[in-house]
């Protein structure tokens, strides 16, 4: 029997989390984060690391993390995204560090995950190219070895957090192979240029390498690895959906509560009761769908290829519906730029076209079921 009730110390994670960001990420921070071009504040990431080890949470003692579970990861992942943290956590304590860890290099991780633990390193992975797929198969990003090592020449776009990452994970082809290659943010031939995105709270970067200096890692299959990261993450951004969608319900019912038409608050009206019945039925599906694939990536499930994309899928979707109904039953004034309810909005629909649209996370489960 699988136990989807979190313990008392994964309660403790939620509460300290929960303050933490409340206290030093609120509304005001979000939309500050927002308007720079880093999008990041440095010192609020590695505090994050330094006082709660949230960047590490998931990364072995062994390369200076805490050694928890993806359980523990998606815990925090659904605090920062009820928050809309803007920070780099998606790109460099998921992607980065699930991506060196799958590929299994002992010599990378023990080179760049004690730094993406501590905050005092941020990473990102560069996968998708120009015409938009998330898919290994479509990289084309050419890779060609030279007497000191490897250069790289092409393009990189949707690079989440690329314009202000430390180090990027490029996945690119060598003598028509797909590799992993490590590219320092200071290496020649590297141009960042970010792209202008509806949601200002995810931040992200097209990538052009010219005869750009790179380290290939070590793995024994890296389209493999690849493909773990992919699904990892999908159930990364249905985690943070899951915060999402559970504060604009908050937001929508505390609102219905006080705010009054014709002499009543209009919660009491059925229609708006509906509403709020329908958001809350969203998330506790929701929920259930996170907790199991968080369970299943932490201890390993052989199912995790067929949960990524249909818990991705169904939660994103729900988030952006329960995202749209808020801004309906706060009226006028949900549709200010003033009020947050925009902001989640936005996320929910970044977070939907992220690795792949719904259509395409629906299909490939399909495919992978064999339908």
């Amino acid at each position: 029997m699988v136990e989807f009730a979190l313990n008392d110390e994964q309660t403790t994670l939620q509460e300290v989390v929960r303050e933490f960001l409340t206290e030093r990420a609120g509304e005001q921070a979000v939309r500050a984060r927002m308007a720079e071009p880093a999008g990041f504040d440095r010192q609020l990431w590695k505090q994050m690391g330094a006082e709660i080890g949230l960047q590490g949470i998931a990364i072995p003692e062994e390369y200076g993390g805490a050694g928890f579970t993806f359980v523990e990861l998606g815990i925090a992942l659904e605090e920062l995204g009820r928050a809309l943290t803007v920070s780099p956590f998606l790109a460099s304590g998921v992607m980065a560090a699930q991506l060196l860890l799958a590929l299994d290099d002992e010599a990378a991780c023990a080179r760049w995950l004690p730094g993406i633990a501590s905050g005092d390193l941020v990473a990102t992975v560069a996968l998708a190219e120009d015409e938009g797929s998330w898919q290994p198969d479509a990289v084309t990003l050419a890779a060609r070895s030279v007497e000191d090592g490897w250069r790289l020449d092409g393009h990189k776009s949707y690079v989440v957090d690329g314009a202000g990452a430390d180090l990027v994970l490029v996945v690119a082809r060598a003598r028509g192979e797909l590799g992993v290659f490590a590219v320092e943010a200071t290496a020649p031939g590297l141009e960042r240029t970010p792209l202008p995105t509806m949601d200002q709270t995810r931040k992200l970067a097209r990538l052009t390498f010219s005869d750009t200096p790179a380290e290939r890692l070590a793995g024994s299959d890296p389209t493999s690895a690849v493909v773990r990261m992919l699904d990892l993450t999908s159930i990364a951004l249905a985690a943070d959906a899951l915060g999402g969608t559970g504060r604009v319900l908050d937001m929508a019912v505390e609102y219905a509560k006080v705010r009054e038409q014709f002499g009543r608050p209009i919660g009491s009206f059925q229609a708006i009761k509906h509403m709020c019945a329908s958001m809350l039925v969203e998330l506790e599906s929701s929920r259930s769908a996170v907790y199991y694939a968080l369970w299943a990536a932490a201890t390993g499930q052989a199912d995790v290829p067929v949960v990524a994309p249909m818990v991705k899928a169904h939660c994103v979707d729900a988030y952006l519906q329960a995202a749209g109904d808020n801004i309906q039953i706060h009226g006028g004034i949900g549709f200010t730029w003033e009020h947050p309810a925009h902001l989640y909005l936005k996320r929910a629909k970044s977070s939907q076209a992220l690795l792949g649209g719904s259509d395409f996370h629906r299909q490939l489960l399909a495919d992978r079921l064999g339908i």
